[in-house]
């Protein structure tokens, strides 16, 4: 089984493709000194040429704050440079696979999103993101549609590391009005090989930590876990503004395809050496 993985320097991609030559699959790493999935040509050429039956399409624009004022850049990438890889995808006869978030949401419901639930991004990033999921719909007829929420993983910037390293700060004031799945990279992964190995039908899946807290709650347990004694303060969104508008609830029904997400964080600490 031929596998072919875009954005494989990323902190996913990372994790991705060892995880996936472990289940003895060839992989086939793509990033952007390699193949420019802006370039439509070069993306015809590249699956044409490697002809892999599956595409997981990591690589993605995810600054949500600067895609405010670089919308052209974040849905190029996330919209046209999708859109590329799943024609060819089509046209190559590939499974395709998605990597999509929860930021497709407005954030209103007070129950998790089910796959089928109503998408309202509430910013560009998501908009960008919502727009690469029409393409993938558009083109392929082999897909899944993955989304996760709140990453982090042992290989990028993310909001665990952030945490661990204000720690001695005299006091870590976090947003506690917002909601979500925390989820670890190789758990992600795990679950993108679930719906490999177990042929579900095609469409959109929630691939996300089981269980919900807030950026607060997520570093309150962070600390816990790594017996870290901190000055640690609740704060409201509003008290820290960004560029870019949050769902306060993107909380997302996962169908348990993940472990709780106290328990993932436990594992990856163990791991951080």
């Amino acid at each position: 089984m031929k596998i072919m993985v875009t954005g494989a320097s990323g902190m996913l991609g990372q994790d991705l493709c060892p995880i996936l030559e472990n289940i003895g699959a060839f992989v086939i790493p793509t990033q952007t000194d390699n193949l420019d999935i802006k370039d439509k040509n070069a993306v015809n050429n590249f699956i044409k040429q490697t002809r892999p039956d599956i595409i997981i399409h990591c690589a993605a624009y995810t600054n949500v704050d600067k895609a405010e004022s670089k919308k052209d850049a974040a849905f190029e990438v996330n919209f046209n440079g999708t859109d590329n890889i799943a024609s060819a995808a089509a046209e190559n006869n590939a499974l395709l696979i998605y990597i999509s978030t929860d930021y497709v949401f407005d954030g209103t419901k007070n129950t998790p999103y089910l796959p089928n639930d109503k998408t309202n991004p509430q910013n560009i990033y998501g908009a960008s993101k919502l727009a690469g999921e029409e393409s993938v719909r558009k083109h392929c007829q082999k897909y899944y549609i993955t989304r996760t929420s709140w990453l982090y993983g042992h290989h990028g910037k993310n909001f665990v590391e952030t945490m661990i390293s204000y720690a001695d700060r005299p006091e870590l004031k976090v947003v506690d009005d917002q909601i979500g799945c925390p989820t670890w990279t190789v758990e992600l992964c795990r679950g993108i090989i679930k719906l490999i190995s177990s042929q579900k039908p095609y469409g959109i899946y929630h691939i996300c930590g089981s269980g919900s807290t807030s950026w607060y709650g997520f570093a309150k347990e962070i600390f816990n876990q790594m017996n870290l004694k901190v000055n640690l303060k609740p704060c409201k969104t509003n008290d820290f503004p960004r560029d870019a508008k949050r769902p306060q609830y993107s909380v997302m029904d996962n169908n348990s395809i993940c472990p709780n997400w106290q328990d993932s964080l436990r594992e990856y600490i163990k791991l951080r050496g």
